[in-house]
């Protein structure tokens, strides 16, 4: 999001567990041109900033979560059921294609549901 929109958003990413960066998901984003240098990925507990007008939720532990997060602020969810690539098995470029077609289905998400992507010509 913040790679194709840039500053026109405020974009924090968070999961169920903060976890460790997962090295295919460093790999397929680089193949755009991302770089996922110093990202540290973090939980729901860790975000900093919990001013947002919509949180999206990819798993339904994560929706559950966003849906919690209603209660107290009032912020609009949508789930975008996402198979968890990480659960691919088979060689490095199958498991790789795993990631690139999350990372695709979610970029056609990202401009159905927020407009044309500007950002180095996407």
């Amino acid at each position: 999001m913040r790679h194709f929109y840039g500053s026109q958003v405020h974009v924090a990413s968070c999961g169920v567990y903060a976890g460790d960066g997962d090295d295919f998901v460093f790999a397929v984003l680089d193949e755009m041109g991302i770089d996922m240098e110093g990202f540290v990925p973090q939980s729901f507990d860790d975000l900093e900033d919990t001013n947002f007008d919509l949180v999206v939720s990819l798993s339904p532990e994560a929706h559950h979560q966003a849906l919690e997060m209603t209660r107290t602020m009032a912020i609009d969810v949508e789930y975008w059921p996402t198979i968890d690539p990480s659960a691919s098995m088979g060689s490095r470029e199958q498991i790789l294609e795993s990631y690139r077609a999350v990372r695709d289905t979610t970029i056609e998400r990202l401009k159905q549901r927020f407009g044309s992507l500007t950002a180095r010509g996407v």
